[in-house]
């Protein structure tokens, strides 16, 4: 039954492709320890050796593969544990707007199977969806929202909320863009979900895109080349007949092509505009400049001259997550996993904006916890995005970017003061706080620093998390809690106290609200898919 689905999918994506075509259309505090891959529960954490803590904070996990995956590989996720307020009462990580578990971990339930556990990222599921955030002033590219009440998964443990709302642009506002798209043609993007939906999807951009717009092609199977110099959007029959022409075959050289897309979109780049690198492949990089490291390395000193990096990932079986989440994250960029037309859409029609114009690059967050309120925090996700105390007001540490009309959102389970717990919290070497906050009746701060997209130097905001004053939860924090609650029960995390499939729809389905774009009523089917799956 599921080969049969699979093959009316594939024939659905072949359908819409034919349709496009005729339309022509680091260290040195507390907080680094929280990057080492965190000891069970019940075991305390005890660095007490500095260097070994800075070389501890930088070393990643290693990526895996599974069974289930065949020779798809993801990096190794520890979940966060709970940390003392009193000895360690600061959290700091960098955002991520990336989304490509969540459309990921779709992939694997519509085929009838759970995902594997480090295919699970709980921050990029919960960032997957809209939510209901404030518009910023007139004068910040975003605005920042807090709200607190019982998590449900353990009512006498607190649930914060924190939610970052980014300005909406119009799309006739937004910069030029000069994009180059680096697609991979190699052998092993010949299945009917990698290539031509890979084609589809950039279809679907390219008809967004305005006269000012330009775009090139370059293409990589063995040998990198050129298929489309700089070519102005206005011309989007012959941009999309480049595309028509190009078929799968031959090894895979990504990082040649790398190389060379970032030449073209040097070449051909925009003062004050988008310049962007958009690469399709599944990852599966395995000639030319090859290892992580010098891919890396690569990114990172073209991020430098203002060009970003945005990865889309196609495809099943061979599919590298991990490498392509390490190149997004380094290249400023974001990630995503296509899945369907439908996903594309999504991702380069109706979040158009935020995919290609940043408003905020080098996005951190640090929150300080109030003792005298707070015994014990964790926060949820976010494992491979977290960072020394620190590196907080270092503007040379990466962080993440923010594009317009984004939201991102973080949860923090917070024990409070009186409440008697069996979490043993992790433990650290450093605890003091340059100038503590004079919290009163907070709960905590938030504390913001983010550079302009031209700029070298970060800004400050900051904003207090009073304690819960509404008689329930929001729809925003229901769902968000629904979807992290999620998470954990499919990792099956040490901290999923109560969470459930069945605990997740009743919760999920009191936050559904307008829902119209139907994102949150497909989640509510994946649910319920998970909980069918997991009781076979």
């Amino acid at each position: 039954m599921l080969n049969i689905s699979r093959s009316i999918a594939y024939l659905s994506i072949a359908v819409l492709i034919g349709s496009l075509a005729a339309c022509g259309s680091n260290p040195g505090s507390q907080q680094a320890t929280k990057n080492v891959a965190s000891a069970p529960a019940s075991a305390p954490q005890n660095i007490t050796d500095q260097k070994a803590m800075d070389k501890a904070s930088i070393k990643e996990a290693p990526p895996t593969a599974s069974p289930e995956t065949s020779g798809e590989a993801y990096q190794g996720v520890t979940d966060n544990q709970f940390y003392g307020a009193k000895a360690d009462p600061l959290s700091t990580f960098s955002i991520d707007v990336d989304t490509a578990s969540y459309s990921n971990l779709r992939r694997f339930i519509n085929d009838g199977k759970l995902p594997p556990k480090d295919a699970v990222r709980i921050e990029e599921m919960v960032n997957y969806f809209p939510y209901n955030y404030l518009q910023p002033t007139a004068d910040q590219p975003f605005s920042i929202n807090t709200e607190v009440a019982a998590a449900p998964w353990n009512p006498q443990h607190q649930l914060i909320q924190i939610g970052l709302q980014g300005k909406k642009i119009g799309i006739e506002q937004l910069p030029p863009n000069n994009l180059v798209f680096l697609l991979d043609v190699s052998g092993s993007m010949n299945e009917p979900n990698k290539l031509p939906l890979l084609k589809a999807s950039m279809k679907l951009l390219i008809n967004e895109l305005r006269p000012q717009d330009k775009v090139a092609i370059v293409v990589y199977a063995g040998n990198a080349g050129l298929v489309l110099p700089s070519t102005s959007a206005k011309e989007k029959s012959k941009i999309i007949a480049a595309l028509d022409k190009l078929e799968s075959g031959g090894s895979t050289a990504g990082g040649e092509g790398i190389i060379q897309a970032y030449k073209v979109a040097r070449d051909n780049l925009i003062k004050n505009g988008n310049n962007r690198v958009i690469l399709g492949t599944d990852g599966d990089f395995n000639v030319g400049v090859s290892s992580d490291e010098a891919l890396v390395k690569l990114i990172e000193k073209e991020r430098g001259t203002g060009i970003f990096l945005s990865v889309l990932g196609f495809g099943m079986g061979n599919l590298k997550d991990g490498k392509m989440e390490q190149l997004a994250n380094k290249g400023n960029g974001n990630y995503a996993y296509i899945d369907s037309l439908a996903e594309a859409k999504k991702v380069l029609v109706k979040e158009f904006g935020g995919t290609l114009a940043t408003i905020a690059k080098d996005v951190k967050i640090q929150v300080e916890f109030n003792p005298n309120l707070v015994q014990g925090y964790r926060l949820i996700g976010y494992e491979n995005r977290l960072l020394a105390n620190s590196d907080f007001k270092n503007d040379q540490k990466d962080a993440g970017e923010l594009g317009a009309g984004h939201t991102v959102t973080a949860l923090y389970e917070v024990i409070p003061v009186g409440v008697k717990t069996d979490f043993k919290f992790a433990q650290t070497n450093t605890t003091a706080v340059d100038k503590p906050t004079k919290l009163v009746n907070e709960i905590g701060q938030v504390n913001l620093r983010y550079k302009a997209p031209q700029a070298n130097e970060s800004q400050l905001l900051s904003s207090a998390i009073s304690q819960q004053t509404k008689p329930s939860a929001s729809e925003n924090l229901k769902f968000a809690a629904a979807v992290a609650s999620y998470g954990m029960t499919l990792r099956n995390s040490p901290f999923k106290g109560n969470s459930s499939y069945s605990s997740v729809l009743e919760l999920a389905n009191q936050a559904k609200g307008a829902d119209l774009d139907g994102y949150r009523a497909e989640f509510i089917r994946l649910v319920e898919s998970s909980k069918k799956i997991a009781k076979s």
